[in-house]
């Protein structure tokens, strides 16, 4: 699923000027470059100053000026950019976090469009990548906001780059294989990350601040470090995992989840990282069930954050995906059993998938120009595409990941 005072901040700080019109003018700069983008119409457009944007959250007493500063030179960098993702994105672009970095590895469709509030009908209709779709919009609303988007598979092979600028890492994935990478790599690089989770009415979300230098060496650290995600999961779910594809999903807990995700990166990126939580906090919005689970220190047994192995960031166990013929791809998911009557009553209600039936050795359906023939042991052939990125999503999201 998915706490202060925060990293120092190396960047200069950018966009939040507090001043005369005049100062304010003469101190925008627009950005440019091949992943981010300012408004095209900004030299002509009426500014509008950040004393006026911002002017409601600075008042509120846990933000005020010096807050605005800190959130305007941060980086945070969020993984999928679907509904959890782009709520969570939108939310810091209007606090006036100045660097975001966007990593999503699908397009947006029609059934996005129930609770992923960042993208329209044209962005479905065109089948527009999502981080791509969110940096437009994110222009709309605040061109002040650098973002960059990443449209990727975040794997061990790129997250070192991706994600080395970022100041804090924000978990908005669908899928346990890509969340165990990202508590390895945070904890190896000591960046704090924030779980976020929802399906169906239910969402969860976990702080994990590991340990740093400061708090292993000494002298007064930083925050004081949580348990990590393998602290309170020490290994991923085994079998099929529900995904919003196959359980369904309410926007509402689309958004209480990222307001409390973006509420926490507020918390750290202001330097209070005494309020944060520290549990793993889930709610369930229709049975109105809320469990807490403490979360407050390292568990000294832990394979990641107490023995520092780092068997996801090695990519260990990582499913192996090869090209498998003409216009196919292959995935191989050892050690993953499959029910193919759990998971033929889990896709039958789905209206736009075709043709599903399994007897004991295979289960086979069609969506769209897909084809998808899915083994006992978890190993997928998607018939229909050469795209291994879009291989890997269309699995996480129908089988699970």
């Amino acid at each position: 699923m998915s706490k202060h005072p925060a990293p120092p901040f190396e960047e200069p700080t950018a966009s939040i000027h507090i001043g005369t019109p005049a100062d304010a003018q003469s101190s925008r700069t627009t950005k440019t470059g091949t992943t981010s983008h300012a408004n095209p119409n900004r030299t002509t457009d009426p500014v509008i100053l950040d004393t006026d944007r911002y002017s409601r959250q600075i008042l509120f007493p846990g933000i005020g000026a010096p807050g605005q500063h800190l959130l305007a030179s941060a980086h945070v960098a969020i993984i999928g950019i679907g509904a959890t993702g782009a709520a969570t994105a939108s939310l810091l672009a209007r606090a006036g976090v100045g660097t975001l970095t966007l990593i999503d590895r699908d397009f947006v469709e029609p059934s996005n469009l129930q609770r992923q509030i960042l993208f329209d009908e044209a962005d479905a209709r065109d089948s527009i990548p999502k981080a791509e779709a969110a940096r437009r919009k994110i222009a709309l609303f605040n061109s002040d906001v650098t973002v960059h988007s990443h449209i990727a598979d975040l794997v061990p092979d790129n997250i070192h780059e991706l994600l080395a600028p970022a100041h804090l890492v924000l978990d908005a994935t669908d899928n346990f294989e890509t969340r165990y990478l990202l508590n390895d790599y945070c904890v190896q690089q000591s960046k704090p990350w924030i779980y976020a989770a929802a399906i169906g009415a239910y969402a969860a979300t976990m702080n994990i601040l590991p340990q740093t230098p400061e708090s292993t060496g000494g002298t007064a650290a930083r925050y004081t470090p949580t348990a990590c995600l393998a602290c309170i999961f020490p290994k991923p779910p085994t079998g099929p995992v529900e995904t919003c594809d196959t359980a369904g999903i309410l926007s509402t807990a689309v958004n209480l989840a990222a307001s409390i995700q973006t509420t926490e990166a507020l918390k750290l990126l202001t330097n209070q990282p005494h309020l944060m939580r520290r549990t793993l906090l889930s709610h369930d919005l229709w049975s109105n069930e809320r469990t807490e689970i403490n979360a407050t220190k390292p568990d000294p047994s832990c394979t990641v954050c107490g023995q520092r192995i780092f068997t996801h960031l090695a990519g260990d166990g990582r499913p192996h995906i090869t090209l498998c013929g003409r216009n196919s791809v292959q995935i191989h998911e050892h050690h993953r059993p499959v029910d193919f009557a759990a998971m033929h009553n889990r896709l039958a209600p789905h209206a736009d998938i075709h043709d599903l039936r399994f007897n004991e050795l295979l289960l086979r359906f069609k969506r769209g120009p897909h084809t998808f023939t899915l083994f006992p042991d978890g190993r997928a052939l998607i018939q229909g595409t050469t795209d291994i990125t879009l291989a890997r999503s269309l699995y996480a999201r129908f089988i699970g990941s």
